[in-house]
């Protein structure tokens, strides 16, 4: 962290820590209040993990602590750990979440499994995060409007907040509409102050003053001070947790390599996702030995960290001395906290979640991924958080493989007067095909998936040509996989048999050493294989001429 430290950017990272720190504490404490845990919860996240990431996490702006999602992530498992919400087992259960999170990561980061983090797209992350957002903004609702409900799922809680309406407490409304007004109009005209600390600050002189708590209005009531201590797993909750913490490692893995990439400066070392499984697995096994629910790395807090113009991570440390400073001696003073701002703090920091531009930009350039975004959104919202996370991570993947196994397969003509070949489609009507051959093309790896939808592709377009020649061009074909390889040569003694000759055009370096040893390769011989696409249609118009004095002298 320290090598190549320049003199100059001590003030930038202090200054930016505090900055990040007047950001981070009061969000943290929404995120506990996300998780279902006491508000103290959101304290201790924002200290030993950010900590252990600043000692030896490789983005240099990375703030780690933790996000409306790993929060609501967390809900969903704290709720079947402790159903009946008892505050000291949900710590201790929080604290083993966070273990286990923890454990999953480094063990990621062992076995070097960094690559995972390509494992769910931007547009399915995008739906997910939505999803997330909308759960998030219905379950601040009641506390908004200073009722209760008993949750029951998306929609039935949407309909038990609209029937709590006319019992809602009017001071608790009347706190969370100035408040919402303040965030937005600050992050608005003024987004260089930190809003969620001034609205802290407000809601805390108002509790104060005005004594809100006898008009209703629900305080967070008393906090402990001073640093935590050491806190032992519950080993009885391990096979509940499980599942939970290992969709919860995969999102703070994904959050935070995001992030990072995300606001890393030019001239930065890029975040190494290896190096990021290791120092954010630490991160979370000392949180949870501190009473930390799991952390991540937030891209709203490294955004404020960013551009406060933080250098190295000398400014993390510089927030968890802030944060430090509020265990010690600021404890009293939150207790005041309505839980009305909170709830606000909460709103404006998750509605980013549901932009509907991000949306758009997807429709825009593929519907088809436009659909996956919306089919994970729906998850969240049907089936529940960590279902949903399932459900993203399945959208990916079989996106995936649908791409993988149904490769393009086109048919290739020349453009009029050069010698270039492209796509036959509609966009070039007037590209040239020459009489009696077949130019075909295919990308990527064939292999047994892959081969049977490329053969019946181009099966197709032989049957609509009737060609002499079949050149399957195959420079962007990286490898032959040998269910593949025994497809074609099935395919050449069926072309062979209906009086069509087959030939393999530029073949790459591993697939002409696959095909020279296979029978597929003894049929062809040489004669039938070419460098490239010039010397494979100098070879056709040398057969096709010679055919031609043939029936001329016949």
């Amino acid at each position: 962290m320290f090598a190549g430290y320049q003199k100059p950017w001590l003030r930038l990272d202090v200054l930016a820590g505090l900055t990040a720190a007047a950001v981070v504490i009061p969000k943290a404490m929404a995120y506990a209040v996300i998780a279902g845990l006491p508000i103290q919860a959101g304290l201790y996240v924002a200290f030993m993990p950010m900590l252990a990431y600043a000692i030896l996490g490789s983005s240099r702006v990375l703030s780690v602590s933790s996000t409306s999602t790993l929060a609501i992530l967390t809900a969903a498992q704290l709720a079947l750990a402790v159903p009946d919400g008892d505050p000291a087992r949900l710590m201790a259960a929080a604290a083993t979440l966070a273990l286990l999170t923890g454990a999953f990561l480094l063990l990621a980061g062992v076995l070097r499994l960094g690559f995972l983090a390509n494992f769910i797209s931007d547009p399915v992350l995008t739906g997910f995060k939505a999803g997330i957002g909308l759960v998030i903004v219905v379950d601040q609702l009641p506390k908004l409007l200073g009722v209760h409900i008993d949750k029951a799922g998306f929609f039935r809680d949407i309909f038990s907040i609209l029937g709590q309406v006319p019992h809602a407490n009017l001071p608790t409304v009347a706190v969370a509409i100035i408040l919402l007004a303040l965030l937005f109009g600050m992050e608005r005209f003024w987004p260089r102050i930190p809003a969620p600390l001034g609205a802290v600050v407000l809601s805390i002189a108002a509790a104060g003053i005005l004594g809100l708590k006898e008009l209703g209005v629900a305080l967070t009531g008393t906090i402990p001070a001073g640093i935590p201590v050491p806190a032992l797993p519950d080993l009885s909750l391990l096979k509940v947790l499980w599942p939970g913490a290992l969709g919860i490692a995969l999102m703070s893995f994904t959050e935070s390599i995001a992030a990072g990439r995300a606001f890393a400066r030019e001239g930065d070392p890029r975040p190494a996702p290896n190096r990021e499984l290791m120092a954010l697995g630490i991160a979370n096994l000392a949180g949870g030995c501190f009473h930390a629910f799991p952390a991540g790395g937030g891209t709203s807090q490294t955004a404020v960290n960013a551009g406060a113009g933080a250098r190295t991570q000398l400014a993390g440390l510089v927030a968890v001395a802030v944060v430090v400073a509020t265990l010690l001696f600021l404890a009293p003073l939150v207790g005041l906290l309505p839980l009305a701002a909170l709830a606000a703090i909460v709103v404006v920091t998750t509605l980013p979640l549901l932009n509907p531009a991000d949306f758009r930009a997807i429709l825009r350039i593929r519907r088809t991924e436009f659909v996956w975004a919306l089919v994970a959104c729906a998850g969240v919202v049907f089936l529940g958080t960590l279902p949903g996370i399932l459900v993203a991570v399945a959208i990916s993947v079989l996106t995936l493989l649908y791409q993988g196994t149904h490769p393009p397969v086109y048919a290739l003509g020349r453009k009029p007067g050069t010698e270039v070949f492209r796509p036959l489609t509609g966009a070039h009507p007037e590209d040239e095909e020459i009489p009696g051959l077949l130019i075909l093309r295919t990308e990527g790896r064939m292999n047994f998936a892959s081969a049977p939808q490329v053969g019946e592709r181009m099966w197709a377009l032989f049957r609509e040509k009737q060609p002499r020649v079949v050149i399957f061009e195959c420079s962007a074909v990286p490898d032959l996989e040998y269910t593949a390889l025994q497809a074609m040569a099935a395919a050449e003694q069926k072309l062979r048999a209906a009086g069509t000759a087959l030939w393999l055009v530029a073949l790459n370096p591993e697939a002409f050493k696959v095909v020279e040893r296979s029978p597929l390769g003894r049929a062809l011989g040489h004669g039938r294989m070419f460098v490239n696409l010039a010397q494979a249609l100098e070879a056709f118009q040398a057969t096709r001429g010679a055919a031609a004095r043939s029936e001329d002298r016949t």
